[in-house]
């Protein structure tokens, strides 16, 4: 059985490391593919632009995805996914630096399935991280069957 992928969108180069040694430590084996703005994670779920393929390919098990966004932002990345029937249902964490109350409340209401603050502590973040991709990979079963 192969692994499906995790989507991370990171504008944050130290941030996109920092998030890919925690997931490997903590033994998530499903593929990472990493994009830094949010047209770029719309062409890489929609398979157009850069990522343009036949036949398309399989979504990933969870979308990481940050709020403050180069080209477009977060809150509007979730807006679009959520507007289309084929990922409307797709998993997404927003993983942010954001304190902000208007962003969580905003991506909740976008349909957003979980609000993850970046932790500022360097231990505290790979914790995060961590228990993120063990719970999004290994225990969540998602809507569409894997079997």
């Amino acid at each position: 059985m192969t692994s499906k992928g995790i989507l991370l969108v990171e504008d944050n180069p130290q941030d996109e490391l920092l998030i890919l040694r925690v997931l490997r430590k903590a033994m998530v084996a499903n593929r990472i593919d990493v994009v830094r703005d949010g047209q770029q994670a719309l062409d890489y779920l929609f398979h157009e632009g850069e990522f343009a393929r036949p036949g398309g390919g399989d979504l990933p098990v969870v979308v990481l995805l940050d709020v403050h966004l180069p080209r477009l932002s977060g809150l509007e990345v979730l807006q679009r996914l959520r507007a289309d029937e084929r990922t409307r249902l797709l998993p997404v964490v927003i993983l942010t630096s954001s304190d902000e109350d208007r962003d969580r409340l905003q991506s909740y209401e976008h349909g957003a399935n979980s609000f993850v603050r970046k932790p500022l502590d360097f231990a505290e973040f790979a914790e995060t991280v961590a228990r993120l991709g063990v719970y999004w990979c290994a225990v969540n079963e998602p809507p569409w069957s894997n079997r």
